[in-house]
């Protein structure tokens, strides 16, 4: 039983990584319909921002609010000057672009920081839990709260204030949005901003989690988030958070607990297939 809920526990603190890394591609495709693979670029340079910082200091909360900081100015920089004049034409030009984008990140981190990895040794500044017997350590607590955390602002932001019924009027139709008054640039770039400041922290919690940072770290979840928001349903944030937990989960029981003989990163992918065949807009998605 103690193993069971270890794995438990395990899964949901992989899993409220995975969501806090597909909720950026999840906001973007909702409001601009593209496919924002430089997500995980950001997640990676996110990472090694924050573990310089902490390396330069010894400041752990500081090496979070500089990468969240840098990578929204990122982000920005991103919708700016690639996204925005490619709009005009096919989803596809902005999707390559995107590809692109992020496979010049990896290579820049490898150029700037070395191949090797990184060790990310440290553990967060939360209290070890017990629960059913079963040690809960500061690491995993830390995730737990900083997920919960950003998920219940998040939730706040686009639900309950008028910049969120703005970011939802914008996802809807950005044209009768700006008739109706609301700046439809201001959104995109607000919505860019908060997207590459939690990948920032998702590529930190990752680095702490996993104790190492590499430039390679964010190929895998580059097309895990991509099947995940496939999954949830393209651009709704409660099917990316819903998918990433499932799968998380599913991983740590089905392939570390009940050790059923599949490759651990295919499982997103039957996801992904089952879930189109049974219901193709996605959990949360919308028949259109």
């Amino acid at each position: 039983m103690h193993l069971f809920v270890e794995q438990l526990l395990n899964g949901l603190a992989v899993g409220s990584i995975y969501a806090l890394i597909t909720l950026g591609l999840a906001l973007v495709y909702g409001i601009l319909g593209v496919l924002h693979v430089a997500h995980a670029g950001i997640y990676t340079v996110g990472a090694y921002l924050g573990y310089w910082v902490y390396s330069a200091t010894g400041n752990l909360i500081l090496a979070i609010f500089a990468s969240m900081v840098l990578c929204a100015v990122l982000g920005v920089l991103i919708e700016r000057f690639v996204y925005f004049p490619l709009m005009k034409f096919p989803p596809y030009v902005p999707l390559i672009s995107s590809i692109a984008l992020f496979m010049g990140m990896e290579e820049l981190c490898r150029l700037v920081a070395g191949p090797s990895v990184k060790t990310f040794s440290i553990s967060l500044p939360f209290p070890e839990l017990n629960i059913l017997g079963v040690l809960i350590s500061p690491t995993l607590t830390g995730i737990f709260m900083i997920s919960g955390i950003i998920f219940a602002l998040l939730w706040f932001l686009t639900t309950k204030t008028e910049l969120g019924l703005a970011m939802r009027a914008t996802s809807q139709d950005m044209a009768i949005a700006s008739t109706l008054g609301i700046n439809s640039h201001m959104i995109i770039d607000i919505i860019f901003i908060l997207g590459s400041a939690i990948a920032a922290i998702a590529g930190i919690l990752v680095g702490i989690y996993y104790n190492e940072v590499y430039p390679g770290m964010g190929t895998v979840p580059a097309y895990k988030a991509l099947a995940l928001i496939v999954v949830g349903g393209l651009g709704s944030v409660q099917g990316a958070v819903v998918a990433s937990i499932l799968l998380g989960v599913a991983e740590t029981l089905l392939i570390g607990y009940a050790d059923i003989p599949l490759p651990r990163d295919a499982l997103a992918f039957i996801a992904m297939i089952a879930v189109l065949m049974w219901r193709p807009q996605g959990l949360f998605g919308k028949r259109s």
